[in-house]
């Protein structure tokens, strides 16, 4: 492996600072769920119960799954972020399971007994700003040049062959 391929793979590109960012994000927002003081009747906090009645920062409704699986997610992100070809898929796919989710709580009677996921309508827009905006960084942000190993001599195509096929 060549300095410049390790340099190229190590590079911070805009898709993987906003895929490190989006897990940091949601490593701080697991964590936090476990927080007295910061999750509000933490004394409720269940399982995945729907009736759990704790609340980060006093307004999302969070349970012992829900906070897991930001946590899970925040280190997927994290192992995403090194390298752009796993940051663009991550925000994409995962921008779309939160948009799922997002449409989850908008169908669901929120005081049903079937809601395996705690949400209110907090979460449910939250879920939709978070989905949205992994969707769009996903998309806009710009896709890294050519490496130089994919250059052939002198700046032609791969394996010295020209922009129009010729040798």
């Amino acid at each position: 492996m060549t300095s410049a391929h390790r340099g190229a793979s190590t590079s911070r590109t805009p898709v993987r600072l906003a895929a490190l960012l989006v897990g940091v994000v949601f490593l701080l927002i697991g964590g936090l769920g476990f927080v007295p003081g910061v999750t509000s009747g933490y004394d409720t906090l269940a399982f995945a119960d729907h009736e759990s009645d704790a609340r980060l920062l006093g307004l999302l409704r969070v349970s012992i799954l829900h906070n897991v699986v930001h946590l899970v997610f925040g280190a997927v992100a994290l192992v995403a972020a090194r390298t752009p070809g796993n940051a663009r898929p991550f925000l994409l796919v995962g921008g779309l399971i939160y948009l799922a989710l997002s449409v989850y709580g908008v169908i669901i009677d929120l005081d049903s007994e079937s809601g395996v996921v705690p949400v209110n309508t907090p979460d449910t827009w939250l879920h939709f700003a978070f989905g949205a905006a992994m969707v769009a960084l996903g998309l806009l942000l710009p896709r890294p040049a050519e490496t130089d190993r994919d250059a052939g001599p002198s700046g032609t195509g791969p394996e010295g062959v020209g922009p129009g096929g010729d040798a």
